[in-house]
């Protein structure tokens, strides 16, 4: 066993070579996660409250948009951004952004859906009441009907972002320097140790993921003890 290996290139695995170089390991990886769970829930929660629309020219691109992603593996999002971009927009973007893009673009799909399923199960008399207030359609939603509804969302939310974290591996394949990669060009620098260094990369996701899913767990006895208070 060659555990010295990892333990020598172990500050490389959490930060990469920062702050004598660029940042990367573990920290680009939660980096990106975090930017992607920002920009996919602002995303998501604009692409599902227009599918919600009774307006037509609001809900079927909307639709489009859901379906075609959503049935798209993530690893052609990341190769559109990373190539068609370029020859689409005339200029390259940095590896990093073209995966942060599409992690946004790719979650927010699904974070439209937990909207679209949230607001559905409150009960229908919730937007009428709203509107019997004097309220317009768009102020009762965001008054009224999505304040309730995200609660409820709130462990999906928590769960898809887990899954996020995950997904930042993909971008290993663009050239980003997450933990992934990282663990790749010490495996190949060394040719000695792979079980150990990617067994130590796998703990590592699992730390993360574990503290997002016990962070829910927490989140949603809290989320269920408020509304058995206000019952």
């Amino acid at each position: 066993m060659h555990w010295d290996i990892v333990w020598n290139n172990l500050d490389y695995f959490l930060w990469g070579a920062y702050p004598n170089g660029p940042l990367g390991g573990l920290a680009m990886s939660i980096l990106m996660a975090l930017a992607g769970i920002f920009g996919a829930f602002w995303l998501g929660l604009v692409v599902g409250v227009c599918r919600l629309s009774s307006r037509k020219w609001l809900n079927m691109p909307s639709l489009v948009y859901i379906e075609v992603i959503r049935g798209t593996p993530l690893l052609m999002v990341i190769f559109w951004f990373f190539f068609l971009a370029p020859a689409v927009f005339g200029f390259n973007l940095p590896d990093w952004q073209s995966a942060i893009i599409a992690l946004i673009v790719f979650t927010s799909a699904y974070i439209a859906e937990i909207v679209r399923a949230g607001v559905l199960s409150l009960p229908k008399g919730q937007m009428e009441a709203a509107r019997g207030t004097g309220l317009s359609h768009t102020q009762a939603m965001i008054h009224v009907i999505l304040p309730q509804a995200l609660q409820n969302m709130i462990p999906s939310f928590v769960n898809q972002f887990v899954s996020l974290t995950k997904d930042t591996s993909l971008a290993y394949i663009i050239g980003v320097n997450e933990l992934t990669k990282t663990a790749t060009q010490v495996n190949n620098r060394t040719m000695k140790a792979p079980f150990e260094i990617f067994i130590t990369i796998a703990v590592l996701y699992f730390v993360v993921c574990f503290v997002l899913t016990e962070f829910s767990r927490r989140l949603e006895a809290r989320t269920n003890r408020y509304q058995a208070r206000n019952r």
